[in-house]
């Protein structure tokens, strides 16, 4: 009896060796043709810096509002939103993540929950096309039917442990939409489900020019972009705090 079990866990063993490269595999090539379908490496690892504007919509809220986003390579991110009067800004310099007080307009560092969201957010193309570096890693979940096609389900795990699930259209293979958690307006975590559509190609890169992001199941933002320019030479003093 001993022997006989001994042999059905070994038999499972070997069988355990020999699906999980497949398995690997699976994740490489899904998250190859992520990369492919949005322009390729080579375009990709061509831009270093990216420039976005476009018009925000705070749906719960009834405000509507201009965004200019900057990334640059590796982490380095700004974003100043004109609402109300106002411009809000926030940023993250690749090391201090900061932000405008709107109620007194002076320049501060984000709360410790809000600067871990900006430094993920922050990352750009290097950190999907070399994800060890950042400690970050993808598995391949299989398929999910949504409205009646089956996405390709694909999960990245941060360095700090947070989760983000990507839907694939097994068509193109660009992302349909993402989920996972987020901080909402009071600083709580809620869950997140973003969804993109009119995908463009700028530059030989393909870019998403509208989403609308759900938190806990109801319409929270939508963003339409007007404009995505690449490689404006901006520099790392753009995106530090003002003192």
């Amino acid at each position: 009896m001993k022997r006989t079990v001994s042999l059905v866990l070994s038999v499972l063993f070997l069988l355990a060796l020999i699906s999980s490269p497949a398995v690997c595999q699976t994740t490489k090539e899904v998250l190859a043709k992520m990369i492919e379908a949005q322009g390729g490496a080579k375009t990709l690892e061509a831009i270093k810096d990216t420039t976005i504007t476009g018009t925000v919509e705070i749906v719960q809220m009834g405000i509507t509002g201009f965004v200019t986003m900057y990334q640059k390579e590796p982490n380095m991110m700004r974003i100043d939103i004109e609402v109300m009067g106002m411009v809000i800004t926030q940023g993250f310099d690749g090391e201090v993540a900061w932000m405008t007080n709107p109620q007194t307009g002076a320049t501060e560092q984000m709360p410790e929950n809000f600067a871990r969201e900006i430094k993920r957010q922050a990352l750009g193309n290097d950190a999907l096309l070399h994800p060890e570096k950042y400690g970050i890693t993808y598995e391949f979940k299989g398929k999910e039917k949504i409205e009646e096609k089956d996405y390709l389900v694909l999960e990245q795990t941060m360095s700090d442990g947070h989760k983000t699930t990507f839907y694939l259209d097994p068509d193109t293979h660009l992302p349909y939409k993402t989920k996972g958690t987020s901080l909402g307006q009071a600083g709580v975590e809620v869950m997140a489900e973003t969804v993109f559509s009119d995908y463009r190609r700028v530059d030989g890169a393909v870019i998403a020019h509208s989403f609308s992001t759900q938190q806990d199941g109801q319409e929270y933002m939508r963003m339409t972009l007007a404009k995505v320019t690449f490689n404006s030479n901006l520099e790392d003093s753009f995106f530090k705090m003002s003192k």
